[in-house]
């Protein structure tokens, strides 16, 4: 065995006990005096305040850009970032999600024999309107605390604008728009 170890750590402890050699003995050397008052005047600490809560992050509104949704687009978004998770057809089964056929005008937790979170089920006397879902769709854990949907959201509100037309026309008699 090679003795380079030996000597790179022995090198390394005597630089430190040098450095704290030499810190001792100017320590004894130097005596500074503590100043009488500080040199910058900061005036009185500010009292403590307690955090405040995040304001809750606001939605645009989803019911002006409905007019002008393209369910195709939505149809097209759905598939790529929802479809994963949840199916889209009549009767269909559910998945790691609910099946979302008829979504609209239905309670919240309204597919049957889907395990909801809690939080889900606690707003099943709501319904799902255009504005819960747009919402919902932005950002799920913001707006029902505890589900356990675990998809960041849509940012983009023309592309909620279009999922949610596309989740409109998903029912023999479609919601009428805002």
């Amino acid at each position: 065995m090679s003795l380079e170890f030996n000597k790179a750590a022995a090198a390394v402890l005597t630089a430190g006990i040098t450095f704290m050699v030499s810190g001792v003995v100017a320590g004894l050397l130097i005596h500074p005096k503590p100043l009488e008052r500080p040199a910058i005047e900061t005036g009185a600490a500010p009292a403590a305040t307690a955090p405040s809560a995040p304001a809750a992050p606001t939605v645009e509104p989803i019911g002006p850009l409905l007019a002008n949704a393209n369910a195709d687009n939505g149809r097209a978004v759905a598939q790529r970032l929802c479809a994963s998770c949840h199916n889209f057809a009549q009767g269909g089964p559910n998945g790691v999600g609910p099946n979302l056929y008829g979504i609209i005008g239905s309670p919240h937790a309204h597919a049957e024999g889907f395990n909801y979170s809690a939080a889900m089920r606690g707003l099943h006397d709501k319904t799902w309107d255009y504005e819960a879902l747009n919402a919902f769709l932005a950002r799920p854990a913001a707006a029902i605390p505890g589900t356990r949907m675990a998809f960041a959201g849509i940012s983009n509100t023309g592309q909620r604008a279009d999922v949610i037309a596309f989740l409109r026309s998903l029912s023999p008699n479609p919601a009428p728009l805002p």
